[in-house]
């Protein structure tokens, strides 16, 4: 249920509207003054919203906004006016309030007013959620979001190689977040302090890669007008992630198992070994055996980086976690750009969900990018047979279902009723899905 406080010193409009907020599945608190509800916040209780007379005796309406738009940021107040009052009500809309009703009003338009000021407070708070989630990812490790069997197997994982001196290798196609792996690697293991720093490979012009890895003395070669180090000697002490290593030149193999065998480098120009305390991450979206092995890659630096190889599996096997992940990304950009994270509808949900996403997470990223500005999906539509291989018909149809029902809950915060009114169905018939695909209300309820 919803949690409002609604504030009237008339006995009668307080029993009338209570039948009302509970056939709407609002949890309302009803006070006959201010100093009542002031006195509930100050003990920590928080509503989604603030409903309130102007004219009071004691505190009015306007204290209470005051005290809540300078005490209790965000918390969205109502007030309910006289007809003398609309003036005053005016003004209190540019000092922060929500919205105002005029006496007499019926309970179906305060209802209404009231779920939209409860759905911003709910988008609000998941905001901030959010950037706390964000702030916390910084000393934390980042957020490797999903829920499916893979996902799991693959934070354990990481849990139980990051705080280790081993050498990793991530194997998975591109926009599957490898980069993401190695940080959360970097940020759960004692190197955590040191610096994390990537390179990708093939990126980097291949007369140039040495000098950019190892560095170089001033005058080493033309165009040296000073000495310069090396991501190896930059990243002393913690990570260095090496994304795309199968384009890495033959030449620059050699030297790099040398550097990963010794622990030590020389910059270019240079006769003096610099001893290095760190941790190498590789990553490839290339069979990395069977380029060796068709000597496109070295294979004893394949043996030497292949100690613990991680796999990153494709969006597309793990479809149960494309909701989650596009709530997610709309988040983050919502924030980025000041804009409303708008509810998907069933039908963009199954756009979503039988999408193949050959761009893995960093295509479903950029999708939820385009929605929150735009307001519209844009993902491409499968052809034909082209998920055939991956999941049976039942097996489709299993997961929208699962997503369409998450995705009800997460809109009527966790509310059996609201969920049952938004899809139409039983309540034993809701009981029962949620049963079989174990969803738990209490997990879509909003914190406050």
């Amino acid at each position: 249920m919803s949690y409002v406080f609604f504030i009237d010193d008339d006995d009668d409009i307080r029993a009338a509207l209570q039948q009302s907020f509970e056939l709407a599945d609002i949890d309302a608190q009803f006070f006959s003054s201010v100093e009542e509800a002031l006195l509930c916040l100050k003990h920590n209780e928080r509503p989604l919203a603030i409903i309130s007379d102007i004219r009071l005796p004691g505190l009015s309406g306007l204290d209470l906004l005051n005290t809540v738009t300078h005490h209790y940021q965000n918390i969205p107040v109502i007030l309910i006016t006289g007809h003398g009052d609309i003036s005053m009500a005016v003004q209190a809309i540019q000092d922060g309030a929500y919205d105002f009703i005029e006496k007499p009003f019926s309970a179906e338009r305060l209802i209404e007013i009231t779920q939209r000021a409860i759905e911003k407070r709910q988008l609000t708070l998941e905001n901030e959620r959010l950037k706390r989630s964000l702030k916390a990812s910084q000393t934390l490790g980042p957020r490797i979001i999903g829920d499916t069997q893979v996902i799991q197997e693959l934070r354990s994982t990481i849990s139980v190689v990051a705080d280790t001196d081993a050498d990793i290798l991530l194997f998975g196609e591109t926009g599957t977040g490898k980069e993401l792996v190695a940080r959360s690697l970097h940020e759960q293991s004692s190197r955590k302090e040191g610096n994390f720093v990537a390179v990708n490979c093939g990126a980097v012009p291949e007369n140039l890669i040495e000098s950019e890895l190892y560095g170089h003395e001033k005058g080493a070669f033309t165009g040296a007008e000073s000495t310069r180090i090396g991501k190896f000697e930059h990243a002393n002490g913690g990570t260095l992630f090496l994304d795309e290593i199968e384009s890495m030149p033959q030449q620059a193999q050699i030297r790099l198992l040398r550097v990963l065998q010794e622990r030590a480098i020389e910059r270019i120009g240079s006769n003096t070994l610099i001893p290095l305390n760190i941790r190498v991450i590789a990553a490839t979206k290339t069979d990395l055996n069977q380029a060796s092995l068709d000597g496109n890659f070295r294979q004893d630096l394949y043996y030497r980086l292949n100690i613990v190889t991680l796999d990153l599996p494709p969006l597309r096997d793990r479809k149960d976690d494309i909701a989650s992940l596009f709530h997610h990304f709309q988040l983050v950009a919502a924030s980025r750009y000041g804009k409303t994270a708008n509810a998907l509808s069933a039908q963009q949900l199954s756009q979503l969900i039988g999408h193949d996403w050959p761009g893995n997470v960093r295509e479903l990223r950029n999708c939820a990018e385009r929605f929150v500005l735009l307001g519209k999906i844009q993902a491409g539509t499968p052809t034909p047979g082209e998920n055939d291989d991956a999941q049976s018909l039942a097996e489709q149809v299993n997961l929208f279902e699962k997503n369409v029902i998450e995705q009800a809950l997460s809109e009527t915060n966790g509310s059996i009723k609201a969920t049952m009114t938004k899809l139409n169905i039983p309540r034993k018939t809701l009981y029962d899905k949620m049963q079989k695909y174990q969803l738990i209300k209490e997990s879509y309820k909003s914190t406050y």
